[in-house]
């Protein structure tokens, strides 16, 4: 190849280029094949010894050469023979025995000649080494070649992918783990390892979605309006002191100190038994007490017994004992006393014996959730019934615990462990649930399934299984400043997911991020991504963050990012040698919900 100009400076990483007269051409046919002319973001050689420097041209201009007579009628500026062309290249890497790498050993130098970068030289720019495997989602944009992107790299680290609404990110989203799923590993795939995605906008359950039939997926149609699927989520998991505090917002002061005793005490009750044993065991403690108590307590206590669902005319016989007390006449149809002399009688025991198995019997019914809701009802009798706890202090939590549960009860199903629960592939739609179960789910699942991740590797000593979360709209739940979330679970929230996204490779948990607006999540999550779809982006703020958190990507092909077509994007990060300017190629029948209307036919 012919040299097409000679280095007249050297910058650090940049060299200027003296170009020939004959360079000036977009492209060049040689040997057959037709290659990109020396344009902005193309790939230029420069030839030092047995060395090939490559570089990428970041900018062009001229200089004229009379530019001396200022008077119109002598002015001999930019004549066909004053003026030369110079360009700006900014090296990326050498190629050493065919091969590719990345590399500051060698500098260019005053003197060097430039030439096009032949197809063989990029085919080593754009190869993969050591036989890694590779899928295929696109094509460079300017040389028209298809792009190999390696799997263990990619699929091994956090990716983040990023562009306004409308310029292909789901579809490059599903693309990715389409081709992942479709490879030569599809068999093996779903034996080792378990995606989940959380799409707020129901863009992936369609039928064949990501290519993978349902004896390998799941989707969690989550729907607060009309209840349909539950997500199971681990007793040991939710019932958490941390958790729950979260999830009820309750304040430090004195709020949070009741719930950890309380759930010290209802972690020892196995038995719908053991429950109506140890509240009835309160009932006789506060009549025994009677003169030294709120009277409203045991009110109280008759009216969560109702609550619950026990049936007992016993109960309405206590609340008579309240009105009659002091005479201590209180008596049942047989004409037998029920309470006598500060304490029940024995007929009275026999009748809150059988309350005791009523009371075992409409527990039992209730769901998890329930049961620890109403646990929480009488310990709040019994932390206020003797003044240890200002009653007013407590009964702002129980009007958040009431809201939450309401919320948590039709799209959870607490269980045991999660043997058999999760498939392969599973798709969390999130598209018909109202904004605090969107504001939930995602926070329990993600930490739950990472604390599983977690513990296996820790038990075993080693990866044997992976785990990918994907969250698609991730804006919705990262961000570091959410108004509609209070300070402790938001502060919660980003802790999870930054310890996930800090800690998770060791643990062979992995995170994709899908956004249209990466200036809205949170920088600590942004800087610890590995690699990066990057489509149009033109808010100032986005544009910003990415030039702050994504280190691989050199400024001239930041300024491509405003200007990008749809489904163009550019590759950037750890896995790849240099970053690409990639078509994405688009799924014609299995893709995202997620394309464009045609009002036309729609008025048609």
């Amino acid at each position: 190849m012919e040299p097409l100009g000679v280095i007249v400076g050297v910058d650090g990483d940049v060299s200027t280029v003296g170009m020939y007269q004959m360079s000036n051409h977009a492209d060049f046919l040689w040997d057959g094949e037709i290659l990109n002319g020396p344009k902005v973001g193309a790939y230029m050689t420069i030839l030092q010894n047995d060395i090939k420097i490559i570089a990428t041209v970041v900018s062009e201009k001229i200089i004229d050469q009379q530019n001396t007579v200022k008077s119109e009628e002598f002015d001999n500026r930019y004549s066909s023979n004053s003026i030369n062309r110079i360009i700006l290249l900014k090296t990326q890497g050498v190629i050493e025995d065919n091969i590719f790498n990345l590399t500051s050993k060698y500098v260019p130098m005053v003197g060097n000649q430039v030439t096009i970068t032949t197809t063989k030289d990029l085919n080593s720019i754009y190869s993969i080494t050591n036989n890694e495997p590779t899928i295929c989602i696109g094509e460079s944009v300017r040389e028209e070649k298809k792009i190999d992107l390696p799997i263990n790299p990619f699929f091994a680290s956090h990716i983040g992918i990023f562009g306004n609404t409308g310029s292909g990110k789901s579809n490059t989203l599903h693309k990715l783990y389409l081709k992942l799923f479709c490879s030569e590993y599809c068999k093996k795939i779903f034996v080792k390892s378990k995606f989940f995605v959380i799409d707020f906008n129901g863009e992936y359950t369609q039928e064949q979605q990501f290519g993978v039939n349902n004896s390998n997926k799941k989707i969690f149609n989550i729907n607060t309006r009309s209840p349909q699927d539950v997500i199971p989520v681990t007793k040991e998991y939710l019932f958490d002191a941390d958790i729950l505090s979260i999830l009820f917002d309750a304040k430090p002061a004195t709020q949070i100190p009741f719930l950890r005793n309380a759930l010290r005490k209802y972690k020892r009750i196995d038995t719908p038994e053991k429950f109506a044993k140890l509240e009835c065991g309160l009932l006789i403690t506060l009549f025994r007490d009677f003169r030294n108590i709120e009277v409203r307590s045991i009110e109280d206590w008759v009216q969560n017994s109702l609550n619950i669902g026990v049936e007992s005319d016993f109960l309405l016989k206590i609340s008579n004992i309240l009105k009659s007390y002091y005479s201590n006449l209180v008596m049942n149809d047989e004409g037998k006393k029920i309470f006598d002399n500060h304490q029940f009688t024995e007929y009275g025991k026999e009748k809150l014996k059988q309350l005791e198995s009523d009371m075992a019997n409409a527990y039992k019914k209730l769901s998890e959730l329930r049961k620890l809701k109403f646990f929480l009802e009488f310990q709040k009798i019994y932390e206020t019934a003797w003044r240890k706890t200002n009653v007013d202090f407590i009964n702002p939590l129980f009007k958040r615990i009431e809201s939450s549960i309401n919320n948590l009860e039709s799209v959870i199903n607490i269980v045991e462990n999660l043997d058999g629960c999760f498939k392969g592939l599973n798709i969390i739609s999130l598209v018909n649930a109202n904004q605090d179960v969107k504001r939930l789910i995602p926070m329990i699942a993600s930490k739950m399934i990472y604390d599983e991740q977690k513990l296996k590797v820790t038990e075993e000593n080693k990866v044997g299984s992976t785990c990918h979360l994907i969250i698609d709209e991730a804006h919705n739940i990262l961000s570091s400043d959410n108004s509609k979330s209070s300070d402790s679970w938001q502060d919660y929230r980003l802790s999870v997911f930054e310890e996930i996204i800090k800690e998770g490779r060791k643990f062979g948990f992995f995170l994709t991020l899908c956004s249209q607006r990466p200036a809205d999540i949170s920088p600590t999550i942004m800087s610890q991504l590995h690699n990066f779809f990057i489509h149009r982006l033109v808010n100032e703020n986005d544009l910003r963050m990415l030039q702050n958190t994504v280190p691989t990507l050199d400024m001239s092909t930041f300024r491509l990012v405003s200007s990008l077509g749809k489904g163009e994007a550019i590759v950037t990060g750890n896995a790849i040698k240099s970053p690409l300017l990639l078509k994405v190629y688009k799924e014609n029948l299995i893709r995202p919900r997620s394309d464009d209307v045609i009002l036309t036919d729609l008025w048609q």
